[in-house]
């Protein structure tokens, strides 16, 4: 799909004639839409909310009075709330910018600040954009690194869209990539099991979530949970794993326990001053 940059707005939009024609919707659907793409995402600035919310307001607009009324009572009773996201005010024409890359398959190259390094620019074939949890990220071959990477797009400093063109590799899926990641950083090496154990007070909430696609769940008499799971890195988890503090026990492996006692052992002495 073709896109044009508007000048004024300073965004990318599809061309005129790639709008959808006239459909037709049952008053339970148009309900569902308004109240999602009403509500969703107005505090959390969702991905893609603003064209969403702009298609809600479109359908509500189009209905007759006495169906409007109807859908606006339970629409403004109903509400959703979603942890806080990286809304990218500053990157929109960064992540234009990506869109219209990986629909013309172009490289580009990036300026990137890491928490951790030195800011460094590397030439990037745009494989995916993943918005995961709470902020988009760029996944794609870095000439710099000379392999695949995940980049946090609010951490891109700019951007410069290339010439050349480049083909995804006909195995990559973000599946094979991620593997068994508890969230979106694989470390090398082979899988871990590990089992946390959860107190009785917190056990039923961690049962009540699908954290991982591998966890398992055992309840033990007294009431704990034995969390288990197989993934591809332990560092990732180990935050996790404290945000939980006196109320999760690392069972295994050895190596995440050693781990979780250094960082609460920092925490008791940046508390004890």
């Amino acid at each position: 799909m073709p896109l044009i940059f508007n000048e004024s707005e300073q965004r990318y939009r599809i061309p005129s004639d790639y709008y959808l024609p006239p459909t037709n919707f049952t008053p339970e659907e148009a309900l569902a839409l308004i109240v999602l793409c009403s509500d969703l995402g107005e505090h959390s600035h969702l991905p893609f909310f603003r064209p969403a919310h702009s298609a809600a307001l479109k359908l509500e607009s189009s209905l007759p009075d006495r169906l409007r009324r109807q859908l606006q009572s339970p629409g403004s009773a109903i509400k959703i709330r979603l942890e806080p996201s990286n809304h990218l005010a500053a990157h929109e024409r960064i992540y234009d910018q990506l869109v219209e890359a990986l629909a013309e398959h172009r490289c580009v190259r990036i300026g990137y600040r890491s928490p951790i390094e030195p800011e460094v620019s590397t030439k990037v074939h745009p494989y995916r954009l993943l918005f995961s949890r709470r902020s988009w990220y760029l996944i794609g071959r870095s000439s710099l690194h000379r392999s695949v990477r995940t980049f946090n797009v609010g951490r891109i400093t700019r951007l410069e869209l290339l010439d050349d063109t480049h083909e995804i590799p006909r195995g990559f899926s973000l599946g094979r990539y991620l593997r068994n990641a508890w969230h979106l950083v694989p470390e090398p090496g082979p899988d871990r099991k590990v089992i946390v154990r959860f107190s009785k007070l917190v056990a039923q909430n961690v049962a009540e979530v699908a954290w991982h696609r591998t966890q398992q769940l055992h309840f033990n008499p007294d009431g704990t949970l034995d969390y288990q799971v197989t993934v591809s890195g332990l560092t990732e988890m180990s935050w996790w794993i404290l945000g939980y503090g006196d109320q999760a026990e690392v069972l295994e492996p050895e190596d995440l326990r050693q781990l979780i006692a250094k960082k609460a052992a920092r925490m008791v002495e940046i508390y004890n001053g």
